[in-house]
């Protein structure tokens, strides 16, 4: 480190080629400044510069370590910054997990924002079922997670990111892809599929509450976990109610109508405790952001 400090006391001098400006440039005393350079000569064993009551210039030794020591500085100048980093999240690795259906649209577009503001952050992600990414951010395995209507649980918070609009998925050739919208009744004669409750307890009561709400009690059929073809939905055999999120990758021959009146289902980014980790609350920041940018609040 002191021989650091000396190459920049030294750079200084060559490149003003006078050591009271240098030394008025680095702040320091003249004496010290000049002591520190016969320091840098003696520790080398070479004169560095030439000296007289005229000028100061670089000798040839000089002029080497001038021109390849502004390099070297440059280079501490940004390992110091980035080691840095890692002490205020700006660096590192940060672990997301996130459900299928928020892999669709809303992770994508926070790693997007928060890589836009925090480039040197690494994010790795990780598919999982809501039960493993609700265990896995409580006990530490990742630093958050992104679910549909996520449970109350005491050591995790959940932050708001996204009212997503609701619709419901079918075959293009069924008989209600006719109508541009439609209300929840209209599936009452319909076989629905819908994840099995204890895959995710909030998300099945907040899609069952919509026909309870609509009066209805379609044929309710267990969904396949991960099944992003939506087989049996593709064969005609039945439809779903779906997030608006899944339109951009949807298979050929689906279609999607919304839900009038509107219903949304709640997606939240889970965190551990109240003073996350830096890399975290970058995370928390560029949520922040994207929710509002995309407008994912306006119910």
């Amino acid at each position: 480190m002191a021989e650091l400090r000396r190459l920049r006391y030294f750079l200084a001098v060559a490149e003003e080629r006078n050591f009271t400006r240098a030394a008025a440039r680095l702040l320091i005393a003249q004496p010290a400044l000049s002591r520190q350079i016969r320091e840098l000569e003696k520790d080398l064993g070479v004169k560095l510069l030439e000296r007289t009551t005229q000028y100061v210039k670089p000798t040839e030794a000089g002029q080497m370590l001038m021109e390849r020591g502004q390099a070297l500085v440059g280079e501490a100048d940004r390992l110091w910054r980035d080691i840095r980093g890692f002490a205020d999240g700006a660096q590192g690795v940060l672990t997301l997990g996130y459900s299928a259906s928020t892999g669709y649209e809303t992770a994508p577009a926070l790693l997007e924002r928060l890589a836009e503001t925090h480039p040197g952050l690494t994010v790795d992600t990780k598919l999982l079922s809501t039960a493993e990414i609700l265990a896995a951010v409580a006990d530490g395995t990742l630093d958050a997670g992104l679910l549909r209507c996520p449970p109350p649980t005491p050591q995790l918070v959940r932050t708001l990111v996204r009212l997503e609009p609701q619709g419901v998925l079918m075959h293009a050739g069924h008989p209600l892809a006719a109508e541009g919208e439609l209300r929840a009744s209209a599936l009452a004669g319909e076989t629905v599929l819908l994840h099995p409750r204890e895959a995710n307890p909030g998300h099945y009561d907040a899609i069952t509450a919509i026909f309870a709400r609509a009066g209805i009690s379609p044929d309710l059929r267990p969904r396949r976990l991960f099944d992003i073809a939506h087989t049996p939905v593709s064969q005609g055999q039945a439809v779903t109610v779906v997030g608006a999120s899944t339109l951009p990758g949807l298979p050929a021959g689906l279609v999607w109508r919304p839900l009038v009146p509107a219903e949304t289902i709640e997606i939240h980014l889970l965190t551990r405790g109240n003073a996350p980790r830096p890399a975290v609350s970058h995370l928390l920041r560029a949520t922040t952001a994207a929710a509002r940018e995309q407008g994912w609040l306006r119910a």
